[in-house]
């Protein structure tokens, strides 16, 4: 029995599940602001109660590696790698891209007819984080920094109908306009991570749990508040 824990909290949602052979059998997710740090530990404790486990009878730990939230991805990662650390077992990892890709693919969301689905994780103003994907849930184009204008995937667009998913999709859909375009505003949830985490089990694609670090893609950049303190 493949048994995996799965922890995503790349961004504004944070969620864990259980699967346990290809299929969800657990889950909490909670939309609470900056509340990823309090809710990611017992999420996993609970959920480890309700099937009366413990993390050791589980065979891998599965986490978000981004791109992201710098904050989100580091509380997941971070009680990950504890989790593996004290059960001795494996860490995987899955793009946040493809878990939005799978989450469309698994509930039924891509469109008739669709040739690409292009996943869109904020990243404030009209940037997002994107890549291009096969209906298959094959990435087709680097993950990059986008800044949206419309143009934006038009060489795609031409080709037949798109689907844009993701929590940066909806900022979107104002600025490119193109019947073959739809646009569902969701969050990537771990439930979404089943597949790529199953079969990254079973192909042995492991990270090293001492020295994973999440994919930011770009830099964390700290500013000096305006704000008097005193």
């Amino acid at each position: 029995m493949d048994r995996i824990i799965l922890i995503e909290t790349s961004t504004s949602l944070c969620s864990a599940a259980i699967v346990e052979n290809g299929g969800i059998v657990c889950e909490r997710r909670s939309e609470s602001p900056r509340a990823h740090a309090s809710m990611t530990a017992p999420f996993i404790d609970s959920m480890l109660r309700e099937r009366g486990l413990r993390v050791a009878d589980c065979d891998a730990v599965a986490v978000s590696k981004g791109p992201g939230s710098y904050t989100g991805l580091r509380v997941g990662v971070s009680t990950a790698k504890g989790l593996c650390f004290g059960a001795g077992i494996p860490l995987v990892s899955v793009g946040t891209l493809d878990t939005l890709v799978w989450q469309a693919l698994d509930n039924g969301l891509v469109p008739e007819g669709c040739r690409h689905i292009i996943p869109m994780v904020d990243a404030r103003r009209m940037e997002v984080y994107t890549g291009v994907f096969t209906p298959d849930g094959t990435q087709v184009s680097p993950t990059v920094a986008s800044v949206i204008t419309e143009a934006s995937f038009s060489e795609y667009l031409s080709e037949g109908p798109v689907l844009f998913i993701g929590d940066g999709a909806g900022k979107c859909s104002g600025i490119i306009r193109n019947p073959g375009a739809t646009f569902i505003q969701v969050c990537p949830e771990a439930s979404g991570m089943k597949r790529p985490a199953t079969a990254a089990l079973r192909e042995g694609r492991f990270e090293d749990v001492a020295y994973f670090e999440p994919f930011y893609l770009k830099e964390f950049v700290t500013t000096v508040s305006k704000k008097r303190l005193f």
